[in-house]
């Protein structure tokens, strides 16, 4: 759906790009100064009223139109219906990450990181490839902002929100590939935010089944 929203953006803008740049040199070819006229300038219109009307117009017509599906696949891409069967509570500090997962009710020992160089070494969030995931979003010291690049979705993690906001959560489906993907805080939050990485690993349903029970809170590892 972002995919879909970012392409159409591209083409409208690069058709509307188009537009102008072809009336730009029709006007300028049309209108140059001809070597056989005599008159200083061409002939000045002051008022026109059907061409105001035309370029007021066709100018609200396209934010209309770029309003609407903005708001649509917005709307769409913030619903949290609740029903995901992997949950993610995700805690940011200064400089890193906590994860705590919930699978179908069980609570998997948490994952917690430090300041890293390589998204590799820092702390790994294992997910099913193909299945919806809640996740849940807080921090106690500063801004910081939850960013998969491949995932398309962005957040922001905002100190003193409510555990109750809606604002704080939102679902996505997973990528159907398995592999490592790299993620990273998107907000300035301090000296090591630059280091302030993570990764998520995408693995098969019957790998993820096999985490599920060697990493349950207090079971044996």
């Amino acid at each position: 759906m972002v995919q879909n929203l970012w392409n159409g953006a591209w083409i409208a803008a690069l058709a509307t790009g188009a537009v102008v740049i072809v009336l730009i040199v029709w006007a300028a070819i049309f209108h140059r100064k001809r070597k056989t006229t005599k008159a200083e300038l061409p002939p000045q219109v002051r008022y026109n009223l059907p061409i105001e009307i035309l370029y007021t117009l066709i100018p609200l017509v396209m934010v209309s139109v770029f309003f609407f599906f903005t708001a649509r696949d917005s709307e769409a891409i913030t619903r949290v219906v609740g029903d995901a069967p992997v949950k993610v509570k995700v805690e940011a500090f200064q400089w890193s990450w906590r994860f705590t997962t919930t699978v179908n009710g069980k609570t998997l020992a948490p994952v917690a990181g430090m300041p890293v160089s390589d998204y590799h070494q820092g702390p790994q969030l294992v997910l099913p490839v193909n299945s919806k995931v809640e996740f849940d979003l807080s921090t106690e010291d500063v801004i910081h902002s939850f960013w998969v690049p491949a995932f398309l979705f962005k957040r922001d993690v905002i100190p003193g929100i409510r555990e109750d906001n809606p604002g704080r959560k939102f679902e996505i489906t997973t990528l159907n590939k398995p592999d490592v993907y790299a993620g990273r805080c998107a907000e300035l939050c301090g000296v090591d935010h630059s280091r302030m990485l993570f990764s998520v690993k995408l693995v098969p349903q019957a790998e993820f089944d096999q985490y599920i029970a060697t990493h349950q809170a207090g079971s044996a590892q």
